[in-house]
């Protein structure tokens, strides 16, 4: 399980990462890329990967990380239930989803290691 100020706190120990409201939602950007949106309500993170790194988390259990439905689930989209996934999967995932973003925007320095 993976509370939500844990997500909060994750996502914005990554360099140049800043919160803005996406729709109501809290997002998490690097350099204006959403990389992460918290989903409150539900207890549900939607994590923008890339589509191996999709189909390698959702391989762990398809219930519990399943793509977004429609066209940004086919992109790399996908959610993950904070109640069920463990903490471990979900730091991993979410280093992916900081890196998917941020490798495309600056040099590999900013990667962030395991």
């Amino acid at each position: 399980m993976v509370n939500i100020e844990t997500c909060r706190k994750l996502a914005l120990s990554f360099p140049d990462v800043t919160e803005q409201d996406h729709f109501g939602m809290p997002s998490f950007r690097f350099k204006k890329k959403i990389f992460m949106t918290i989903h409150t309500d539900k207890n549900i993170v939607m994590l923008k990967l890339s589509e191996s790194d999709q189909s390698i988390f959702m391989a762990y259990d398809s219930e519990i990380i399943y793509p977004v439905k429609g066209y940004w689930g086919t992109q790399g989209a996908t959610m993950f239930d904070l109640v069920r996934v463990k903490k471990i999967i979900f730091n991993n995932a979410l280093k992916a989803a900081y890196n998917n973003v941020s490798v495309k925007k600056v040099a590999s320095k900013k990667k962030v290691k395991d």
